[in-house]
């Protein structure tokens, strides 16, 4: 079998990849990661830009790609990591804006489920809403990370949204802090569901790149590259 056949978007072989899987959506992230963190880092996927690699990382075995922004694109990516490339465990390494009034710009939100206005879960043919959570194994082990490296974090839920520009505005993202929701993102709901669907698991990190309150903002610049906390509490953490 042709590697590139196996689906449309990833254009190796299952055994290309590391068992757990490193995910930030963007590709010069993935990058950055394996050309700084990891040894003997191998190129395994280039299609449409969106870069995976395979390396070591302290002796361990881990793959790093992006999964692009939004459901939709992670959805496409987990879901054939999952179940086409016997992947085992996916930690997205991502940014989102700050919803809960104490954080700080950089603090570290470890999502421990995943609130959604997406319809998302519609595809998998079940009545009912569906509350999508983190593998708790990995969740355990980047909170004691955080703990022993004296990291600002965070731990609970976040908000996966389909929508970056809303026409209710800041305001109306800000009403999920009612019910004590973190953050905000674009990824991390579709990738606890297809983890549970396929009896795998996830993790989703994130880094504190805007206050939606205030408007503070880190460049794209710095979010490329001024994330290395969070990188090093996922790497630690991949089995």
């Amino acid at each position: 079998m042709n590697p590139a056949s196996i689906t449309p978007h990833i254009g190796c072989s299952p055994e290309d990849f590391a068992k757990t899987v490193l995910m930030p959506g963007d590709p010069l992230r993935a990058k950055l990661i394996a050309e700084n963190y990891l040894t003997d880092a191998e190129l395994v996927n280039n299609i449409r830009g969106i870069q995976g690699y395979t390396g070591y990382y302290q002796g361990k075995r881990i793959s790093v790609m992006a999964s692009g922004m939004g459901m939709p694109s992670i959805g496409i990516y987990s879901y054939e990591l999952y179940n086409m490339f016997h992947v085992e465990s996916i930690i997205r390494i991502g940014s989102a804006g700050a919803i809960h009034p104490d954080l700080q710009l950089y603090d570290i939100v470890i999502a421990q489920g995943a609130c959604t206005d997406s319809n998302y879960f519609q595809n998998f043919k079940i009545r009912g809403s569906y509350a999508p959570i983190a593998d708790f194994e990995l969740l355990s082990k980047a909170v004691e990370t955080c703990k022993s490296r004296g990291l600002r974090y965070k731990l609970g839920n976040i908000l996966s949204s389909d929508v970056f520009y809303n026409e209710g505005g800041v305001q109306e993202t800000l009403q999920w802090r009612k019910f004590g929701v973190l953050a905000v993102e674009m990824e991390a709901a579709a990738l606890y569901m297809n983890a549970a669907r396929a009896g795998k698991k996830a993790l989703a990190i994130c880094t504190i790149s805007d206050l939606m309150e205030n408007g503070a903002v880190t460049t794209a610049a710095e979010r490329q590259n001024a994330f290395n906390a969070m990188m090093e509490v996922a790497l630690t953490i991949a089995e």
